[in-house]
């Protein structure tokens, strides 16, 4: 049985392991919510997030506040994504910059289906979203290289993590790059 069979048993684990598998878990209901949807609009985006997000709630998994910060950052994610795409016309992996072999294969199946099924609601999502957005310390992430604000240093997450405080200047505040 997994921790999504049994919410009792995901509530046991450390706090930020916790945190990462449910925002693992509400980025694999979205995705399999892609899979049957036959159009896939930004209102379907953000409906089917919350939809996600208080299946996490009814199933103890998260609390509401929990639920709520993880689905921001899904939708950051899906945005900067979105973002990414849209202006460059790469691919979904050149926006993870990071060999398939080293990232969690699942992860970056149900990031890449998101990306490459809902490419009109990407698009949309990125003209919604043309500033750029700003990762915090403490926030969860998908993979990807986040830069520091304050001094450039890149930090590498090959799966989906907290952030930390930078490592060169303790900065906290960064945002995705492109290379």
């Amino acid at each position: 049985m997994s921790d999504q069979d049994n919410p009792q048993e995901g509530r046991d684990k450390e706090p930020v392991d916790r945190l990462v598998a449910a925002y693992e878990t509400m980025l694999e209901r979205v995705h399999e919510a892609a899979e049957r949807a036959e159009q896939k609009t930004v209102p379907w985006l953000r409906e089917t997030l919350h939809q996600a997000r208080d299946r996490a709630v009814e199933l103890g998994e998260l609390t509401r506040e929990e639920a709520d910060r993880i689905a921001g950052y899904l939708e950051r994610d899906i945005k900067d994504a979105a973002h990414f795409i849209a202006d460059t016309g790469q691919e979904f992996r050149d926006w993870l910059r990071f060999d398939a072999r080293v990232i969690g294969d699942r992860v970056l199946e149900m990031l890449g289906g998101m990306a490459d099924k809902t490419a009109e609601t990407l698009r949309e999502l990125a003209e919604r979203a043309r500033e750029a957005s700003t990762y915090h310390t403490g926030e969860i992430t998908g993979p990807g290289v986040l830069e520091c604000t304050a001094c450039g240093e890149h930090l590498h997450f090959e799966k989906t993590s907290r952030i930390p405080p930078c490592p060169k200047c303790k900065g906290t505040e960064f945002r995705r790059i492109s290379e």
